[in-house]
Order: C-alpha cells, then sequence, then structure tokens
C-alpha cells in the first residue's frame, strides 16, 4: 500500500521583498531553510498569487523555498484591483524574465520549478527559455497553452460539460455582447469606467471560474472570489491574458518540449480535471521522456486531498539530486 504524503506544517517566510522592473514591483519571499534545496513556486491564475499551500509543499529544513506574485496581483504593484493601473507590461514573456531576474536576485544557479495550472503554463515557457537553470519541475494541472485548450475553457467549449453555467456567463453580459466572443466582451467590460458594471462583471466570471474546477459543479462563488478586490484583480487578468491567447505561438510549448530532455520532472493530473484536461498532461508527458506521469483517480483541478499527496511525494522525490547551496545573504 502506498504511503500517503501529508502536507508539511504551515510556516511564514524568513525574507521577503520587491523586485522592481519598468514600472512593476514583484512581491517575493522566502522560506524553508535558506541553504537547501531552492525551489521556485509559479501560482496558477493568471492572477491567482501565491498562498500559504505553496509553501506546504516542499519541506521546510531541506528546501528553500521562493514564492513570488506575479505581475500585478497579490501584494505586487501597481495592482490590477486598481482601475487605474494599466496591465500592458503583463505579458508571459515579461514573466518569463521576471523570475530569471529573481533568480539572478537571489544568488540561485539552479531551482526546481513547481508550476500548476496557469502556473504550469508559464514553468513550461520559462524552462524552454532557460533550460539550464532549471534542475527539476513538477507540474499539476497541466496547461501546455494551446489554443484550443483556450477554446475549450474560456470560449465555450466547456458548455459541453457545464451548460447552465456557461449560459449564466453569457446571459450576464449586455444583450448587444451575447453574439460576440465572450473573453473579450469581459475584458471590455472590466475596463467601463463605471465600477458597477465593472464588479456585476467580475461577479460573473469568477461564477464560472468557480463552477468548473470539479464535479458536481460549485453553486456559489469560491471563497477566494468573495473578496470583491480580488475577484476584480483576477477576471481581469485572466481575460487580458486569453483575449491575447497568453502572447504564445499556438502549440509552440509542445513544439519546444525537447529542450527540457536533461530536466527530470513529475506531471501530476486529474483524471477529472475538466479546467486542464489530462490529455494535455498525457502528450506532454509522450514528448518529455524524462517527465513521470502521475494520473489521480477521481481528482478535479487544482490542490485537493488527491493531488497534495502527490506534489509533495515529487518534491520529496527530487531533495537527492542536487546538493544544498550557501545562502549568498548569510543564512546558515
Amino acid at each position: 500500500m502506498d504511503i500517503v504524503m501529508p502536507l508539511h506544517p504551515p510556516l511564514e517566510p524568513h525574507r521577503t521583498g520587491m523586485l522592481k522592473t519598468g514600472q512593476d514591483q514583484i512581491y517575493w519571499e522566502e522560506c524553508g531553510n535558506p541553504a537547501g534545496k531552492p525551489a521556485v513556486v509559479l501560482h496558477g491564475g493568471p492572477g491567482s498569487g501565491c498562498t500559504a499551500w505553496n509553501r506546504r509543499l516542499f519541506d521546510p529544513a531541506r528546501y528553500r523555498v521562493v514564492l513570488f506574485d506575479q505581475r500585478n496581483c497579490g501584494r505586487s504593484l501597481p495592482a490590477a484591483r486598481d482601475f487605474e493601473t494599466n496591465l500592458r507590461e503583463n505579458r508571459t514573456e515579461n514573466l518569463v524574465e521576471d523570475i530569471e531576474r529573481l533568480r539572478t536576485l537571489l544568488g540561485i544557479e539552479r531551482w526546481l520549478v513547481l508550476g500548476g495550472s496557469w502556473g504550469s503554463t508559464l514553468a513550461l515557457a520559462y524552462a524552454e527559455s532557460h533550460p539550464a537553470r532549471v534542475s527539476e519541475m513538477v507540474l499539476f494541472g497541466v496547461s501546455t497553452g494551446q489554443h484550443t485548450d483556450l477554446d475549450w475553457l474560456f470560449r465555450g467549449g466547456l458548455r459541453k460539460l457545464f451548460p447552465a453555467e456557461w449560459d449564466r456567463l453569457v446571459a450576464s453580459l449586455p444583450e448587444s455582447m451575447r453574439n460576440e466572443n465572450v473573453v473579450e466582451s469581459y475584458s471590455r467590460l472590466l475596463e467601463d469606467p463605471n465600477p458597477q458594471v465593472r464588479a456585476s462583471a467580475a461577479a460573473a466570471w469568477c461564477l464560472w471560474e468557480s463552477a468548473t474546477p470539479s464535479w458536481p459543479p460549485t453553486t456559489g462563488l469560491s471563497p477566494r472570489f468573495q473578496v470583491p478586490d480580488f475577484a476584480y484583480a483576477f477576471a481581469r487578468i485572466v481575460t487580458h491574458f486569453v483575449s491575447n491567447n497568453l502572447w504564445l505561438e499556438d502549440g509552440i510549448l509542445l513544439r519546444k518540449a525537447p529542450m527540457l530532455a536533461a530536466i527530470p520532472s513529475v506531471l501530476v493530473n486529474g483524471q477529472f480535471d475538466f479546467q486542464s484536461p489530462i490529455e494535455n498532461a498525457w502528450d506532454l508527458h509522450k514528448l518529455w521522456p524524462n517527465s513521470e506521469l502521475r494520473i489521480v483517480e477521481s481528482a478535479g483541478h487544482g490542490g485537493n486531498d488527491g493531488i497534495d499527496p502527490e506534489l509533495v511525494r515529487a518534491t520529496d522525490k527530487f531533495l537527492a539530486l542536487a546538493p544544498a547551496q550557501t545562502d549568498p545573504f548569510g543564512g546558515n
């Protein structure tokens, strides 16, 4: 019988800071052992921000864990929750370079990269741009950034399984917009000068996001979306990215997967992940012989009782593959 690996105990960061790049200030934090094996977490969304749950996926005695809030979300500035904030610099290639700037700032030569959902897409984009800087990868709720994936989740494909929830999303649009591109319509509403229009659009969008991670569909807003500022920032960033197809050439991350050949990885996916169907992880695994695919029966999207133990097992597995590094800031 397999041993169930629980999440590691809660812990707080021992160091935080802001990485300045252009108009943006990127919040980052470090926790765990300053001399441990380096790892960086790429959160989902885009726009979710890093969480205390992310820290608990690593053995704090043996990992040096770096987390950060991607541009305009969480504690990074300027914040997307502020209507005046312009998102024009928030694009995939800039996020990739933010990761590199943070690695350089912290004096880390190579690190394990962990990402889920959108974070898995960003992790692939980063690793394919900087393969020499990645020691291992752990991806879950795997998404490869293909345009068909975006069509499935955000342009009506998933209506096949969630027809009532999708029709509710469309019906929440002004009648004049209901025959247009849903993502672009919501993106425009979230930039409307009227704060009531923006709030209503954010609530409708996040109701769709709440319904689709697992089965049966959630009937109301997930707890995180019940905070209006978070819901608005999240919806605004997601629609900004999706309406631009993530600034990724269609299929490019899969075509460049052979660049990852030297990087060992674990891919974790729920058997019934509706937001990131298992086909993504399956196809990536076939192109990446150095990857291990772990399918979690009955699990949906994101962290849960089935996914969490597999992520902990994966990070524990990679502890033996690299020596500890000295903290350049003088930690022990």
